[in-house]
C-alpha cells in the first residue's frame, strides 16, 4: 500500500504496511481500485458531455463512492467490494451509450472478478504516476475532490443538491487519466477550492434554512442520571429523527466530537433530552465511547478502530458511508422515510447512564449569522483597539503531541486577540478560560468544520464594513490545522478567495513534492508552523 492522504501518514511522507489509522492493506488496495474504476467512470461521463449527450443519473453514487475513501470512515472490505462492481456496471453501461471509443485509459475499460480486485488495486495506486510534481497535483486535486464529495453529500441528505459541484467531481477525476500541462492542473486545483466554496455555502444553506441559523448556546459538559445514546460524526439529520424517535422514551442524547455545534440549531436545541456534549474530538473516541455505557451512532466519517480490549462494540452503530466489522449498521431511509433507530433505542434502556467525564459548559453557535448581529460591536472594538487581531485556527484536532502547539497558541495570544474556529480544532484550546473583549468572547466557535464557510462569510462581510480592498488587509491571521481530505478542500477554498499567509500544521501535507509546495509558498504565502513565541509575535504584527 501507500496513502497519504492525511497528516498522520507515516513519517509525513506516506503509509506503506498500514495505514497510521489502522487501514489494513487489503483494504488499502480495495480503496485505490474503487478510485481507479472511478475514474474510469468520470473519463466515459466527461465524454458523454462533450459529445451533447450528458447522461448525470450516476452523480451521485460517484459522491459516496469518493466519501466512502475518506480517512475514517469505512472498514468493511465487502462494502469497497460492492462499490467497485457498481461502478465497472455503470461505467460500462455509459460506455455502451458511446461508441467507437478507442483512446479510452484503462481505467474505463478494465473488468475483473472479486478475486483479483486486491491485487489489482495493488498497482493502480498513488505511485503509477511517477512524475512527482504532477503526482502531486493529481493527488492535491482529487484529495481535494473527496473532501467536497463529503460536504455534497451531507448538503445532498437535506435535499440540496447542485449540478456544477457534480459535473466538476467527474471533470476533476477524469483530468487525472489525462497528460495535462502544468498550468491546466493548477487551475483545475484552484477551480475545486471555488467549488469547494459553493458546496460548503449550499451545505450552509441547507442546515440554516432546516434548523435555523445558529445562535449563541451554553452547551453541558456534565451527564444525567438517565441512559444516553451518545451522537458522533456530522450528519444533523441523523441526530434530528434519533431525537423525534427518542421523545418522551427517558433516554437523553449526547453529542460528540464534530456533533458538538448541533445544540446552536434552534430547532434541534429544542429538543429538551438533548442534554449536551460528551468528550472531545475524535481521536479521542475509545475512551469516550467506552465510559459512555450506552449506544454510540457513528453518521459520518472520524471513526477509530476500537482497541482489543474495547467492550463498546456491540454498542456501536455505523449509519450512511460508515461501517466497520462487527458494528451493527442502520439502513439508508427510504424516499420520504425516516431511519429506524429503534435497536438503539432498546439497547440503551438496558445501559447505565454515561460517567462523567467533565463538568461545567461552553458556548457555541457564533456562525456568520450570529457574528454579524454583533458587526457594529466588533468594529467599535477594532476602531478602538480592543480588538487588535482575529486569529483563524479552525481545521481539525489530531493524535501528533505537536498538536499541543494550538492549545499554547490559544494561551499566549494577547488579551486583545479573538479565536475565530470551526471543526475539531476547537478541542485544543475551547474549555480555556480565555475571557471575553467587551463581552465579545475571545473564542467565537462557528461550528463543524463545513462552517469554516462561515468564517469566510463573516471576512467578507468585515472587509465591507471595514471599507478595506483587499480580504488580506484585515486584522486577520490564518493558524490552520489539518488533518483529512475535509481539511483540504477547506484549505483551496481559501486559496480559492485570494486568502494568503496562512499558517498550516502541525506538518505540511505529504503529498505536496517539493515543486508544488515552492509555488503555494510563493503564490499564497503557505507556511508551515515554528515555535508558539515566533507565530504568535509574527500574526500580532500582521505577518
Amino acid at each position: 500500500m501507500f496513502c497519504f492522504q492525511c497528516e498522520e501518514t507515516a513519517s509525513a511522507s506516506g503509509c506503506t504496511v498500514k495505514g497510521v489509522c489502522g487501514k489494513p492493506d487489503d483494504t488499502a488496495s480495495l480503496q485505490d481500485l474503487l478510485l481507479f474504476v472511478l475514474r474510469g467512470l468520470a473519463w466515459h461521463t466527461e465524454r458523454l458531455a462533450a459529445l451533447g449527450a450528458p447522461d448525470r443519473s450516476h452523480d451521485a453514487f460517484l459522491r459516496e463512492a469518493l466519501f466512502s475513501t475518506i480517512t475514517n470512515v469505512n472498514w468493511r472490505d465487502e462494502r469497497f467490494e460492492a462499490l467497485i462492481e457498481e461502478a465497472m456496471d455503470r461505467r460500462d453501461r455509459l460506455a455502451s451509450a458511446a461508441e467507437g471509443v478507442t483512446d479510452a485509459p484503462e481505467a474505463a475499460t478494465w473488468r475483473g472478478p472479486r478475486a483479483d480486485f486486491v491485487a489489482k488495486g495493488r498497482v493502480v495506486g498513488v505511485l503509477t504516476t511517477e512524475d512527482e510534481d504532477v503526482r502531486s497535483l493529481r493527488e492535491l486535486l482529487v484529495i481535494g475532490v473527496k473532501g467536497i464529495a463529503a460536504y455534497a453529500a451531507h448538503a445532498a441528505v437535506l435535499g440540496r443538491q447542485d449540478p456544477e459541484i457534480d459535473a466538476f467531481l467527474a471533470e476533476a477525476l477524469a483530468s487525472t487519466t489525462r497528460d495535462l500541462p502544468v498550468e491546466t492542473m493548477v487551475d483545475l486545483v484552484l477551480k475545486a477550492g471555488a467549488i469547494a466554496v459553493k458546496t460548503m455555502a449550499i451545505l450552509d444553506d441547507a442546515h440554516t434554512a432546516t434548523y435555523g441559523h445558529p445562535q449563541a448556546t451554553r452547551i453541558n459538559l456534565g451527564v444525567g442520571a438517565n441512559p444516553g445514546i451518545l451522537v458522533s460524526g456530522h450528519d444533523l439529520k441523523d441526530l434530528e429523527e434519533l431525537l423525534a424517535q427518542t421523545a418522551g422514551t427517558g433516554i437523553d442524547v449526547y453529542t460528540h466530537g464534530e456533533m458538538l455545534p448541533a445544540h446552536a440549531y434552534p430547532a434541534l436545541h429544542a429538543h429538551s433530552h438533548l442534554v449536551g456534549n460528551y468528550g472531545g474530538a475524535w481521536w479521542q473516541q475509545t475512551s469516550d465511547f467506552e465510559s459512555f455505557n450506552g449506544p454510540v451512532l457513528l453518521t459520518t466519517n472520524c471513526l477509530v478502530p476500537p482497541r482489543r480490549d474495547t467492550t463498546y462494540l456491540p454498542r456501536l452503530y455505523t449509519t450512511g458511508a460508515v461501517g466497520y466489522p462487527g458494528a451493527a449498521h442502520v439502513a439508508d431511509r427510504a424516499d420520504g422515510g425516516a431511519k429506524d433507530f429503534s435497536a438503539l433505542i432498546a439497547q440503551a434502556r438496558t445501559c447505565p447512564p454515561p460517567t462523567a467525564l467533565e463538568s461545567g459548559t461552553l458556548t457555541a453557535g457564533f456562525g456568520h449569522a450570529q457574528v454579524l448581529a454583533l458587526a457594529d460591536k466588533i468594529v467599535e472594538a477594532v476602531s478602538s483597539g480592543a480588538i487588535r487581531r482575529f486569529v483563524v485556527m479552525a481545521g481539525c484536532d489530531g493524535r501528533r503531541r505537536g498538536r499541543e502547539y494550538y492549545t499554547e497558541v490559544a494561551r499566549a495570544l494577547p488579551q486583545d486577540a479573538v479565536i475565530l474556529t470551526a471543526g475539531c480544532a476547537k478541542y485544543r484550546y475551547n474549555t480555556l478560560d480565555l475571557g471575553d473583549i467587551g463581552g465579545i468572547p475571545r473564542v467565537l466557535d462557528a461550528g463543524q468544520c463545513n462552517d469554516s464557510y462561515s468564517l469566510v462569510v463573516i471576512a467578507q462581510a468585515l472587509k465591507n464594513v471595514m471599507g478595506v480592498a483587499d480580504i488580506n488587509d484585515l486584522p486577520i491571521s490564518y493558524d490552520i490545522a489539518w488533518y483529512e481530505q475535509k481539511a483540504v478542500a477547506v484549505l483551496l477554498a481559501l486559496l480559492s478567495l485570494g486568502v494568503k499567509g496562512i499558517r498550516l500544521g502541525p506538518t505540511l501535507p505529504g503529498f505536496l513534492s517539493s515543486a508544488v509546495t515552492k509555488t503555494l509558498v510563493e503564490t499564497f504565502g503557505i507556511r508551515p508552523i515554528a515555535s508558539v513565541e515566533d507565530d504568535v509575535a509574527a500574526m500580532m504584527a500582521g505577518r
